[in-house]
């Protein structure tokens, strides 16, 4: 399992000099144009910067890659949590769904392929 902090930013290209630039967080992974991940190359630290997720409602504010996303969607609607947007595809090739919380925050469960 690995854990991203999503940061809501308004602007992914206004933001990049600080966090790439001042942070060292330098390898743009990727850049879908709503969200993009910056990484650190010395730590592998990183941070996904989002503007509005492009498929869902609300915004997550940590996405959780795991190895089995259907058995992740199995088990929260097992523990009654809210699922705040459906398990699916999204057209940009990963598989995944939002849960909230009981504190209320929103997270991005998310297999890639």
């Amino acid at each position: 399992m690995e854990i991203i902090a999503d940061l809501h930013v308004a602007d992914i290209e206004a933001a990049k000099d600080f966090y790439a630039g001042y942070l060292g967080l330098s390898n743009e992974e990727f850049n879908l144009g709503w969200v993009a991940r910056f990484t650190s190359p010395d730590t592998g630290a990183n941070v996904q910067l989002v503007t509005r997720d492009a498929a869902a409602s609300e915004d997550p504010v940590l996405s959780i890659k795991v190895e089995d996303v259907d058995a992740a969607y199995e088990d929260a609607q097992r523990r009654g949590y809210e699922i705040v947007h459906p398990l699916g595809t999204e057209p940009w090739g990963v598989r995944r769904f939002f849960v909230r919380a009981p504190d209320g925050n929103v997270l991005n469960i998310v297999q890639h392929h």
